[in-house]
């Protein structure tokens, strides 16, 4: 198992697939883009599928999500997700993507054994979706959603992030839209995560102005924390259901103390939290001919470095050196 010394045990693994990108949305990345890892120092398909083969078998993760970056961009992910679903015990899987690319390659995933999506979309606007990510593909976007659902990959989650100055008028449309489509939207709140340390709590905003802003148009009823349990996002029915819609207040209500996530970045790090400033190389173990064992018990001892919280309300808080791309949300 992978026990913290504040008794909470990971279950759930984030597995970065690239840092690349083929978006470059305003609150992540700056618009030329990023120095990208080398393709050396990237963990390779079978050495990804080992790693997740270490926490399924040995250390009692029961839930995978593949991201990025974008996890589209990966080559050989369809293979990664059938070799992972063949595991025994079998884990969940599900893929954090932008979309792009989705409406080619959900009808695969499905077959593969993914069991659902999170799409990130954060308006209904092109015109909006072109300046918040510098590229035209808001219609790919569109079209990769309805390749899910009719793929399966259920339930579809959208992910939204609001921005002032861009669509922060847009929670009321978007959860409209949702309903309208079978997804289940959820709404996350601007995190520190950016290249550019650009971030200002400030300038964000909260899940209590996206909250308000829904309520002049819908009945919000709270599902409550026993239903929420380990989850990020706090939820509520939606004019009595069976439609629900999502908060994850990162910032303004951080969920540390139920956390149950540990992190794999592409170049093979372990990560206990998105906001850690420490990392802990499984990479260069594995390749010096670590066994199974030996690369459980390096992963048990970084989460044991754990810490209680993210410390964003700290005044001595420090942002991640390494941005949302490289880490893998």
């Amino acid at each position: 198992m992978l026990i913290d010394t504040y008794g909470r045990t990971a279950t759930d693994l984030r597995v970065s697939l690239t840092d690349r990108c083929n978006l470059r949305c305003v609150y992540c990345m700056p618009e030329e883009g990023l120095q990208w890892l080398a393709k050396p120092d990237l963990l390779t398909d079978d050495e990804i599928v080992r790693l997740v083969s270490v926490a399924v078998t040995r250390l009692g993760v029961t839930e995978v999500r593949f991201t990025g970056g974008e996890p589209l961009l990966r080559p050989g992910l369809v293979s990664i997700v059938e070799r992972c679903a063949a595991l025994t015990p079998r884990p969940r899987l599900s893929l954090t993507t932008n979309g792009i690319g989705l409406a080619r390659t959900a009808r695969a995933l499905a077959a593969a054994g993914l069991d659902r999506v999170n799409v990130s979309l954060d308006t209904l606007r092109p015109e909006v979706f072109t300046a918040l990510t510098r590229r035209k593909r808001h219609q790919d976007v569109l079209d990769g959603l309805a390749a899910a659902h009719a793929a399966g990959l259920a339930p579809v989650k959208v992910n939204a992030v609001l921005m002032p100055g861009h669509n922060a008028d847009e929670a009321p449309d978007l959860l409209a839209w949702a309903v309208e489509h079978g997804y289940e939207l959820r709404f996350i709140e601007q995190m520190p995560l950016d290249a550019q340390h650009g971030w200002k709590r400030d300038g964000m905003i909260t899940a209590e102005e996206i909250l308000a802003g829904l309520r002049t148009r819908f009945t919000l009823t709270p599902e409550g924390e026993d239903a929420r349990g380990s989850a990020p996002a706090e939820r509520w029915t939606v004019d009595g259901g069976p439609a629900r819609v999502g908060v994850i207040a990162s910032v303004t209500r951080p969920f540390c103390a139920a956390c149950d996530r540990t992190r794999l970045t592409a170049d093979g790090q372990v990560r206990t939290c998105l906001f850690a400033t420490e990392e802990s190389d499984l990479r260069g173990a594995l390749r010096s001919g670590a066994t199974d064992e030996e690369l459980a018990g390096l992963w048990r001892t970084a989460m044991r470095g754990k810490k209680a919280g993210s410390g964003i309300d700290d005044p001595s808080f420090l942002q991640p050196r390494r941005p949302m791309s490289a880490i893998g949300g």
